[in-house]
């Protein structure tokens, strides 16, 4: 975690009332170097409720947990030319007011999804992050909509506010810290097949239409969470990337990809050791790690008990094995030698050529969700959906996390790569070789 600076006036002596200045993380750095307008880099999570919220309780609470995380407060703070650090700007409170209760409409929710991920909260306002509050007539309860400039923030720290916003509005007693959602452990394994300086296969065009416009779009669907048999060694997360793995597999054969058995997929997967309790550390806290698959894994008929036993011996090894968030190259590019504005265009630059070395796609399992979401009269979570970007070169993200017994899975693609039809073919493909996966079939 980056240390904290207080600003000083001449002679070293704090000035007051100064906001606290916190270096970019090297997750945020990369991040920020690479935002672009067509495709914004914002993480969406709604949270499903079968009652309905009271707008000053939510709001009071929603301020009490942002002042019980202080670490959420925070704005990028103007730097003169040549610096060579980005700052985040610790601020007392927020700079705008970050609710917003919009009228209850028809088709209010398919519009305020498209706005998460259309607009990114803006990185100069303090939180970099917005919650709607979203009801539609005829129907009861409501959708708390988060939508989190994800330069600033991950998944897992918001929903870590939302938890928090429950038990303030709920006026619940705070819980026992949950587990790590993955902690490492596990001997370390062979190597993926998917050697890293491999071309991996990429996400097969599909018909996005005369003239695709740009940005992301998204389908969500429910789904049984795949069976696994007692004592089994693998897990629900291996499941999902073995259905992940099988699905982009096929798409690419269906259409017609000269790649397709030939090139390797390698998937990229979150992996988050930090605690889900109050001091959880709020930021990007992930570490992404990929998980390699030979074109010879993923043919039609493939031993699907093998594949789930060799894709959890890769992803044990891949927990237990230590690694900087982004990889050792990303802290190197972000060594404040240069200039932030030379580290930019360097960054950007290399971006591009290392596009055709990209992984395939990203999977991120939140897995079964570690807080009760419990909102009093309201009600507890009946759903939770997460949504990663989809930016090129990838263009596709499968993003899942269970409640109630039952799978929430998002599927965000390009525009620019893929139409509706299209992810309405991927969503039947992940369907049916995820239920391959589950006991009652392997």
């Amino acid at each position: 975690m980056a240390t904290t600076r207080q600003p000083r006036a001449r002679g070293g002596v704090p000035r007051p009332g100064a906001p606290a200045r916190v270096p970019f993380p090297v997750v945020d750095e990369v991040a920020r170097h690479c935002a672009q307008d067509a495709e914004p880099n914002t993480v969406h999570i709604e949270i499903h409720l079968p009652g309905r919220v009271d707008e000053s309780r939510l709001r009071s609470a929603f301020s009490e947990a942002l002042a019980r995380h202080p670490r959420a407060l925070m704005r990028e703070r103007t730097r003169p030319p040549f610096a060579r650090r980005y700052e985040w700007e610790l601020t007392r409170g927020p700079d705008a007011d970050p609710v917003s209760f919009p009228p209850s409409a028809p088709g209010a929710l398919g519009r305020a999804r498209a706005r998460a991920l259309d607009e990114a909260p803006p990185l100069t306002a303090s939180p970099p992050l917005r919650l709607a509050v979203v009801e539609e007539p005829g129907t009861e309860g409501c959708v708390l909509l988060f939508t989190v400039h994800h330069t600033a923030l991950d998944g897992p720290a918001c929903m870590r506010l939302a938890a928090t916003t429950a038990e303030v509005y709920g006026a619940h007693r705070v819980p026992p810290a949950p587990a790590p959602a993955r902690p490492a452990s596990g001997p370390l394994a062979g190597e993926s097949p998917a050697a890293p300086l491999a071309r991996p296969a990429r996400i097969a065009a599909g018909s996005p239409g005369p003239a695709p416009v740009p940005g992301n779009a998204m389908l969500l669907v429910e789904l049984p969470v795949p069976r696994r048999e007692s004592g089994a060694p693998y897990t629900v997360n291996d499941q999902l990337m073995v259905a992940t793995a099988l699905t982009v597999a096929d798409w690419n054969r269906a259409q017609g990809a000269p790649e397709a058995d030939r090139r390797p997929l390698r998937i990229t997967m979150p992996v988050d050791d930090r605690t889900r309790g109050p001091e959880m550390p709020i930021g990007n806290g992930t570490r992404l790690v990929e998980v390699g698959f030979a074109g010879s894994e993923l043919v039609p008929g493939a031993d699907i008990p093998a594949l789930l036993r060799a894709t959890a011996e890769r992803t044990r090894a891949l927990k237990a094995r230590p690694r900087p968030p982004l990889g050792r190259s990303a802290s190197l590019l972000t060594a404040p030698l240069l200039p932030v504005a030379a580290r930019a265009a360097l960054t950007r630059g290399l971006r591009v050529l290392a596009g055709p070395w990209t992984s395939t796609t990203l999977l991120s399992n939140i897995g079964r969700v570690p807080y009760p979401l419990d909102f009093g009269e309201a009600g507890r979570a009946t759903a939770v959906w997460f949504s990663a970007p989809a930016r090129m070169p990838r263009g596709l993200t499968f993003t899942t996390a269970s409640t109630g017994g039952r799978l929430h899975l998002a599927l965000r693609w390009s525009r620019t790569l893929l139409g509706d039809e299209d992810g309405v073919r991927l969503r039947e493909l992940f369907t049916r070789h995820l239920a391959s996966t589950s006991s009652e079939t392997v």
